[in-house]
């Protein structure tokens, strides 16, 4: 996670993982080239860059000034594969990665402090992997929504199975005011947070497959204007294109890190 320190307006709650816990609050891509990583993302959604203060290895995105995501260039150096990961946001980062734990997950690095805040990088008891932040956010929840709509999706073997583990590390569907609902929609799960649409479950990754793409996995899901002129952007900068329809691509970017570009934003 790429964290500044906040300003001193930044001190409401709808700045804080305790507004907005147990729904995804950002999106990080580790990986080893933080420049080639730049001007790749640069021509694909369009994004801005600006430094942070854990040094020179990490980015914030900017879409019109926004902040929308991370990059992480630890890859080589943490031994981590180059991928990108949704993060939840958790009153206690030290609470939720022992929940994890206790339900058969797993807990890659962390909890470890980046201030302003704690953060965690885990995987459920499938493989699937995904992050965890406790603290206080970029900006506020609603504008990150809003700047370049970050929308995540599990593949995984048991989507009924995988939110039994997720609500209980989480709190989905508690009894706690300003916790995530959960909806069954056919053989989907639908995570919902402030009546907006943040993520979905769903079954169907082969148990044994030889490709790490359908494994159990979150992917992330861009929204953008021109889904064909971001897949041709990509083949430009060294991407490749997996899949592609007139309103959605599945995109590998220069170092190999999977991700979705769609015309069509959650709701």
């Amino acid at each position: 996670m790429n964290h500044d320190t906040p300003s001193p307006a930044a001190t409401t709650d709808v700045f804080s993982t305790h507004s907005v816990f147990g729904a995804p609050c950002w999106v990080s891509l580790t990986s080893r080239d933080v420049k080639t990583t730049e001007e790749f993302y640069g021509a694909v959604l369009g994004w801005q860059w600006r430094p942070v203060r854990l040094g020179d290895r990490f980015r914030i995105a900017l879409a019109d000034g926004a902040p929308v995501a991370g990059i992480a260039g630890v890859a080589t150096m943490w031994q981590m594969a180059v991928a990108w990961t949704p993060y939840f946001a958790v009153r206690s980062a030290d609470e939720a990665a022992a929940r994890v734990q206790e339900r058969g997950g797993t807990s890659a690095v962390g909890p470890i402090s980046l201030p302003p805040g704690r953060a965690a990088l885990l995987a459920d008891r499938d493989g699937a992997t995904f992050g965890i932040w406790e603290g206080e956010l970029f900006t506020d929840w609603p504008t990150w929504r809003r700047a370049q709509p970050a929308f995540i999706r599990l593949h995984t073997r048991d989507a009924f199975d995988a939110a039994i583990f997720y609500g209980e590390v989480f709190d989905w569907a508690s009894d706690q005011p300003g916790c995530c609902e959960v909806q069954y929609e056919g053989e989907e799960v639908v995570l919902r947070s402030g009546g907006q649409v943040v993520a979905r479950i769903e079954s169907g990754a082969a148990e044994s497959a030889p490709d790490p793409a359908i494994r159990p996995h979150w992917q992330v899901h861009f929204t953008v204007k021109d889904v064909a002129a971001c897949a041709r952007a990509a083949e430009r900068h060294g991407g490749s294109v997996l899949s592609e329809s007139d309103d959605e691509a599945v995109l590998r970017d220069n170092e190999g890190a999977q991700f979705t570009v769609t015309s069509r934003p959650e709701r």
